[in-house]
């Protein structure tokens, strides 16, 4: 079992940890994490697992990054994107230096506190690997740090699994 955390996101829909492990965005089921790092996306297929070292694999071994006890690095970098800090921000580093606020999560102190960074990484590695934008708007282009899928985008949010060309 989890303790219950609460992440109020900048602009975007608030992010729900359950005791049980389900991670609902704006009241709706995004994934479940075990007691042991283990992920599976809201049809409760295997999306991820995060192993002991801190590395966070996805399915066919594709690197989500890596994720700490308050930090967490995308995919193929040594340097830390996301940072929780003590109060519960969390702070995204841009590639110039700066630092963008994320919100706040409460509830992530002790043993909830990797949890909560594991979330943090999952949501934006999913969110900037749909609009990977360091350009004039900063990280995230002009909709926001969740992307042209999120609350203030054109497109809404979509799901999907193919090949080939997407519209």
């Amino acid at each position: 079992m989890l303790s219950p955390a609460h992440w109020q996101r900048n602009g975007a829909d608030p992010i729900e940890l359950k005791a049980d492990g389900s991670v609902l965005e704006g009241g709706t089921l995004r994934f479940v994490i075990d007691r042991v790092g283990r992920v599976t996306n809201d049809d409760y297929d295997a999306y991820a697992v995060l192993l002991p070292n801190g590395h966070l694999v996805g399915a066919d071994d594709l690197a989500l990054g890596y994720v700490g006890l308050n930090n967490a690095t995308p995919p193929g970098s040594g340097q830390a994107w996301l940072s929780l800090l003590p109060d519960g921000r969390v702070l995204f580093f841009q590639k110039n230096g700066d630092r963008v606020s994320l919100g706040q999560w409460t509830g992530c102190n002790g043993p909830n506190r990797r949890t909560c960074t594991l979330v943090t990484q999952i949501f934006t590695e999913r969110n900037l690997r749909v609009v990977p934008n360091y350009g004039p708007y900063g990280p995230y282009g002009p909709y926001g740090p969740y992307g042209p899928y999120g609350p203030h985008g054109p497109y809404g949010p979509r799901f999907g699994v193919g090949v080939g060309v997407g519209f």
